[in-house]
């Protein structure tokens, strides 16, 4: 049951980073929530099956420092790469 912590603790992480990070605007705003609770829950379940149990601070940890990396790298990633077709489109279009 302890899982549903971690898979909150990534939305919120995935939700704060979806707010910090700039351009917001070029991507949605379920896609830090999500993918940070994705994050966090496979976290947890491969510390689960690894044998660190909810009582140990590994699969805690994990459910915080993974999604923070793993979120702010993708959100990055999908913003830079979008802002890049964009300009690309536009020029092609002649917007510009």
């Amino acid at each position: 049951m302890e899982i549903a912590l971690g898979l909150v603790f990534g939305a919120a992480i995935g939700a704060a980073l979806h707010y910090a990070l700039p351009r917001r605007g070029q991507r949605g705003a379920a896609l830090g929530p999500l993918l940070g609770a994705v994050i966090a829950g496979l976290a947890w379940l491969a510390l689960t099956w690894a044998g660190a149990g909810a009582a140990t601070p590994w699969p805690w940890l994990a459910s915080v420092v993974l999604p923070a990396l793993g979120v702010w790298a993708v959100l990055a990633g999908l913003t830079r790469a979008r802002t890049a077709r964009d300009a690309r489109e536009r020029a092609r279009l002649g917007i510009v």
